[in-house]
């Protein structure tokens, strides 16, 4: 029966019943089938429709309205039941509301799986491939989706989408140039800047569009209109990659007009920084299971290591902490002695150090406030000195003798740093250490297949002695795992594994979200540590109760 259905939610809503659109009805109705496509194939209970179609203003009798709603639907969408019979498209089951269609029905679903299809053709080195799977998907899209519809539901799936379509978009254009046709390219970039005004990577293509076809002024313009518009909205500036394009274009570099690769050349490997890497943790010998026949160059060659942090590069940079301690004994001791008349020239030599007009500031505002000590006091005239005098006197020595040591005591950082540096960096690198492991990891599973089941990676619920830095395979690991990840609620992680196991297996974040209606809140922490491979069993766990 469901294969007669064909339903649109990359634009207008509609659906098609035989070929014939259907009148979905009105508004809410309408937004109650949004809600169980957006989960088709798995129960959606009550009260998360009525949490998704009225966010502000549930109706009292909630779960009355969506049953009203749903038998409008079911006489729509399976227009020859008859009255009494059970609902064949759009069940009840125990766990809530079920509609049972095929996936590829809905044309978000067929749009996703186009694109993931073109990134695997991309990865493979067929750009031809990849630019025919990008038009077939993106030509699916025929408008903003849910429109009309409002809350955070539809909100995150209109986002989720938006953004997809966005990053297609960018693809196909990278392509495009890749294979040299550039000037074909100019008129929808420029469309496609105007409707992602803030999108980096739109602006770097259109300039290098511009550039190689032999518009160098207008590529320089299309940059300093891009500059404006950020530091005017935002108040930043464009990103170094577009600041580096930039440049080349002004000393008019040769390589940015390198002819383009054929199409069915692979792409060559990204170059990796030229910075000095730490190498990677080789497998140690305790680690290697028997089975598993890696090449010693794998086993011992460094893989590319992620850029560090921003607290460790400063942790890298911090003074050595001898000379900083000597630093705030002098500088203390010096306002201390001075009875703060010197606190002022300590604070400028700080500021000298250091470059900065903050710490200059104060160091002049210091020596105002000696030199308006000094007069207040008039020392050659002591004996005229009133209390006012005297106590105005007092309360500028303060600042300037006791705040001023504090002061340089706390410029110096001799005292926290050497407590706090170390706790910084020792946890940075620890996070660089971890990510550097599932980089690993993830090499091992590209190329070498057979480390999933040997070395157990990403499966924290079973014993084994490689570290793979935590990484987590989605579609194998059991429920108590998914419920102690970061961003996931216990009720997300059986959410997950009940549709993983009617569904089947995920093949992208992308997809995960969607099935499981996670918000971004949920899924961005989890980016980095989700593995999406093909279901399989391994070994141990057959002997492994809830896997």
């Amino acid at each position: 029966m469901s294969g007669t259905l064909r339903f649109e939610i990359l634009g207008p809503q509609r659906a098609w019943y035989a070929e014939r659109e259907i009148d979905l009805g009105p508004g809410k109705q309408r937004a109650v089938l949004a809600v169980l496509l957006l989960s088709a194939g798995r129960p959606v209970s009550t009260g998360q429709i009525v949490e998704a179609v009225w966010p502000e203003d549930p109706p009292a009798n909630g779960p009355n309205v969506v049953q009203k709603y749903v038998a409008g639907l079911r006489r729509v969408l399976e227009p020859d039941r008859s009255p009494r019979t059970p609902g064949q498209v759009l069940g009840l089951t125990d766990a809530g509301y079920l509609l049972r269609v095929d996936p590829d029905v809905l044309d978000a679903v067929r749009f996703e799986r186009g694109i993931h299809r073109a990134r695997q053709r991309r990865a493979e080195g067929r750009a031809a491939e990849a630019l025919t799977e990008l038009a077939t998907a993106l030509a699916l899209w025929q408008g903003e989706p849910f429109t009309g519809f409002t809350g955070p539901v539809f909100e995150a799936a209109r986002q989720r989408l938006v953004e997809l379509r966005a990053v297609a978009l960018e693809t196909r254009a990278e392509l495009t140039l890749d294979l040299g046709r550039h000037r074909e390219m100019v008129g929808e970039l420029v469309e496609l800047v105007a409707e992602f005004p803030v999108r980096e990577r739109l602006r770097h293509q259109l300039m290098l569009a511009l550039y190689r076809s032999g518009r160098q002024a207008e590529a320089l313009a299309a940059y300093r209109e891009f500059g404006d518009l950020l530091r005017e909205e935002y108040g930043i500036e464009p990103g170094e990659a577009l600041q580096e394009l930039h440049r080349r274009i002004l000393r008019s570099d040769p390589t940015l007009t390198a002819a383009a690769k054929p199409s069915n050349e692979p792409e060559p490997p990204r170059p990796v920084a030229t910075q000095p890497v730490e190498p990677v943790m080789p497998i140690a010998a305790s680690q290697r299971p028997s089975g598993v026949g890696y090449p010693p160059s794998l086993l011992s060659t460094p893989l590319h290591t992620p850029p560090p942090s921003a607290a460790t590069k400063r942790a890298r940079r911090q003074t050595p902490r001898w000379v900083s301690r000597t630093v705030t004994v002098l500088g203390t001791a010096l306002v201390l002695l001075s009875f703060g008349c010197l606190t002022w020239l300590v604070i400028l030599a700080y500021a000298f150090w250091r470059r900065s007009w903050r710490l200059a500031l104060a160091g002049v505002g210091y020596l105002v406030l000696v030199t308006v000590e000094v007069n207040v006091l008039d020392v050659e005239n002591a004996d005229e000195v009133s209390d006012n005098q005297a106590l105005a006197f007092v309360g500028l020595a303060a600042v300037t003798w006791l705040v001023g040591a504090v002061h340089v005591v706390l410029l110096s950082r001799g005292l926290w740093a050497a407590i706090t540096g170390s706790l910084v960096s020792g946890r940075d690198r620890a996070d660089d250490e971890r990510r550097i492991r599932r980089e690993h990891a993830r090499y091992l599973l590209y190329h070498y297949p057979a480390a999933r089941a040997e070395l157990r990676l990403g499966r924290p619920d079973l014993p084994g002695t490689f570290d793979d830095g935590g990484l987590i395979d989605i579609n194998a690991v059991p429920e108590q795992v998914l419920t102690g990840l970061p961003g996931l609620t216990p009720e997300q992680g059986r959410q997950i594994v009940v549709d993983r196991w009617l569904r089947g297996p995920y093949t992208s974040m992308e997809e995960l979200a969607a099935r499981c209606l996670l918000p971004p809140n949920a899924t961005e922490p989890l980016r980095d540590l989700l593995i999406f491979l093909p279901s399989a069993v391994l070994p141990d766990e057959a002997q492994t109760p809830g896997s």
